[in-house]
């Protein structure tokens, strides 16, 4: 057996004050790879399922984000089965608002009712009393959000939610919901390629919302050998992946990558990235392009 690398950590990247009082490391984990083909049903490999999730400890990361809709419940019940008893600073998210019918298919689904079955689902198989951020996974155009959102706000006084977060969401869509409860993190889609989140980043900035930016590894046409990334990537010795998050990172305090995988030796190279450290030219360098 060759002796795992213990110099990677997570605690690398920094931290962040989720909600203002969960302390976690900036770099997470993002467990929607733990499922089978099409995001459905089990994993191909159960062991090494549970074996990355147990690594993420090993490697100082404390913030694991899932959701119902994996699987749907498979993750969120791998989790538990091999985690709980979780580590005292292990921050689990998860989120509700997306209904599976088939592999591939999302449907929203932020019916009151919905998200407080929703809720005792996701507790159970996580093992857990109260869940740290609970976050309303998609905002469903036939249901107000004031009443998805007005449900959350009920699940947080009855103590089965600490903080609440919003996935896929405008400015606007934020400001709404401010006027409801408050809002400790927002989830887009946000990377090297991908930047049309800028406005809402800014205002979590603003606020001081954590940003879980999500395909957090995409890097495009810029990795193309001779390309910006794969130039950088080469000055730190690094895969064009592990550069994408270190710009992620460097890009905002708020900002907390998740990236997901299935295997450990991605894990680990995901995790390495959060020791790289890019330089100002390299940082405006990625900054001014897009792919």
């Amino acid at each position: 057996m060759t002796e795992r690398d213990t110099t990677q950590n997570a605690a690398d990247a920094g931290t962040f004050a989720l909600g203002g009082d969960l302390e976690v490391n900036r770099l997470g984990y993002g467990a929607m790879r733990i499922t089978g083909e099409g995001i459905w049903g089990e994993p191909e490999d159960p062991e090494e399922a549970k074996a990355v999730l147990r690594r993420c400890v090993e490697l100082g990361i404390n913030l694991i984000d899932t959701a119902d809709s994996y699987g749907p419940d498979v993750s969120e019940r791998l989790i538990g089965e091999t985690l709980a008893p979780y580590p005292e600073d292990m921050v689990i998210a998860t989120k509700a608002g997306l209904v599976r019918p088939g592999p591939g298919d999302w449907r929203p689904n932020g019916r009151p009712e919905h998200i407080r079955e929703a809720i005792e689902g996701s507790l159970r198989r996580l093992r857990l009393e109260t869940i740290d951020l609970y976050q309303l996974h998609r905002v469903d155009p036939d249901v107000p959000a004031e009443e998805s959102l007005g449900t959350m706000s009920d699940l947080r006084d009855e103590g089965k939610v600490r903080h609440v977060g919003l996935s896929e969401i405008g400015v606007d869509d934020l400001r709404r919901a401010q006027e409801v409860l408050p809002i400790s993190s927002v989830q887009n889609r946000y990377n090297l390629t991908d930047r049309g989140s800028e406005a809402v980043l800014e205002a979590c900035e603003a606020d001081g919302i954590a940003f879980i930016p999500w395909f957090p590894l995409a890097s495009g046409s810029l990795s193309r050998p001779g390309g910006p990334v794969d130039e950088i990537a080469s000055n730190h010795d690094a895969t064009p992946g592990q550069i994408a998050l270190a710009w992620l990172l460097r890009r905002s305090p708020v900002m907390l990558p998740i990236p997901g995988t299935s295997s450990v030796g991605h894990l680990e190279e995901n995790v390495a990235a959060a020791s790289i450290g890019l330089t100002d030219d390299e940082y405006a360098e990625l900054s001014k392009v897009s792919g």
